[in-house]
């Protein structure tokens, strides 16, 4: 009584969750660009001024710079990958206007401070004091001043060089550059010790916004060329994610049927359990923050293919152990065991394979790697150790303890 209703409660107890938290969890999937519509431009890095190089260390401060502006874009989880020396992959899901994705991502690429201490004759602001990247991460921020009116509070990270700077620029122009735009032509009011300022003037609420946005998305350490773009409409996006997902129920479906078909009992219990191992997938992914992509189906339906494998190499020993004349539990017992090498040396092989592409993919490589790595290690759970506590459960309690609940004939077992 007391494994009847263990079964009982184990299997009608998942039901019921899976049933209850499904459509939840499938409304809080993370589309990816290729599905749910987007921009995606490769970028190609070059230094901003000469003898420059191209260092690791750059492009991932460059990445970094523009996953701050693709936030501010407030668009659906920006990605933002280095790839190779000297490439950046942008990928905005959902975004609808392309020329404002491009105009922020680039707006910020050299901010500069400039000065006219030194400049010719008709020449205006030649001297770069400060560059985007001398101030404080997100230190610039809005203030007001006694009159209600907008400034813009700033922080630098090299005190000693901003001092210098106040000092010698005092009273005169200390201008604020986007690329070659100005933007603001505030004057030194006094020689700073501290490391942070007051940007003043007459100024709108918007006008002083764009300018703290502006300082705190801070300047590139590299510049950016754009080498390549494409553009994936939300409905071409749709279309691709509803067929694939009309193809996916159609083939589990028709392999539910044949696993039922074939194994009878076993078959319901791999059922139960293809269909746990899609919930716990869908769970991660959620739990994770995961981007469900194109790629990452693919190696979904790869892993489930590799689970419907295992559960049939495992009765199909049980079969052929059932043929020999062994009773079931002894045959579940042996099949079982003498499955498990193989399922397991398939898994582990696929996982070290999965591991390299991983390590030495980009984009959409490591997406399908994460994701077939995770499927094998969740199949593994359920539709080996999982799905064989079921069949030993129902085997003890007299459920499954005939050859015909695995689909052998009597005719067909041969005698000791």
């Amino acid at each position: 009584m007391k494994r009847i209703i263990s079964f009982i409660v184990t299997v009608l107890g998942l039901t019921i969750i899976m049933a209850v938290t499904t459509p939840g969890l499938l409304k809080d999937v993370r589309l990816g660009l290729d599905l749910k519509g987007g921009f995606e431009i490769l970028y190609e890095a070059e230094p901003l001024m000469e003898g420059q190089q191209v260092t690791k260390e750059a492009l991932q401060e460059t990445a970094k710079s523009l996953q701050k502006r693709a936030d501010a874009l407030g668009t659906t989880e920006p990605e933002v990958t280095p790839e190779g020396t000297n490439r950046i992959r942008l990928k905005v899901a959902g975004v609808t206007d392309e020329a404002e994705v491009r105009k922020t991502m680039k707006e910020p690429a050299n901010l500069t401070f400039r000065s006219n201490d030194g400049c010719k004759e008709g020449e205006e602001f030649c001297k770069i004091e400060l560059r985007g990247n001398d101030f404080v991460e997100n230190g610039a921020s809005i203030a007001y001043d006694q009159l209600n009116q907008p400034m813009i509070d700033i922080k630098v990270k090299d005190k000693a060089k901003f001092a210098e700077i106040t000092e010698r620029l005092l009273g005169q122009e200390l201008a604020i550059f986007m690329d070659d735009q100005l933007l603001s032509a505030p004057t030194v009011q006094a020689v700073l010790t501290d490391g942070s300022a007051q940007i003043t003037g007459s100024y709108t609420l918007d006008e002083a916004k764009q300018i703290r946005d502006t300082i705190n998305l801070g300047a590139l350490p590299l510049k950016l060329v754009e080498k390549y773009s494409q553009s994936v409409g939300a409905t071409l996006g749709m279309q691709s994610l509803t067929k694939t997902l009309q193809a996916g129920l159609l083939a589990s479906v028709a392999i539910l049927l044949f696993m039922i078909i074939r194994y009878r009992i076993p078959g319901l219990l791999a059922s139960f359990a293809l269909i746990l191992h899609t919930w716990l997938l869908i769970l991660v992914f959620v739990w994770a923050d995961f981007t469900l992509t194109l790629p990452g189906i693919a190696a979904f339906i790869l892993g489930v293919g590799m689970a419907v494998d295992a559960n049939i190499i495992t009765y199909e020993r049980i079969r052929e152990e059932i043929r020999t004349g062994k009773s079931v539990a002894s045959a579940v017992k042996a099949g079982g065991k003498s499955s498990l090498r193989a399922i397991m040396d398939s898994n582990v092989t696929t996982i070290l394979v999965a591991a390299v592409m991983f390590a030495f993919g980009t984009g959409a490589v490591k997406g399908f790697a994460i994701v077939l790595i995770l499927e094998i290690l969740i199949s593994i759970a359920t539709n080996v150790y999982f799905s064989r506590f079921l069949l030993n459960l129902l085997v003890r309690i007299g459920w499954a303890g005939k050859p015909s609940h695995y689909g052998v004939k009597e005719r067909d077992i041969r005698e000791l």
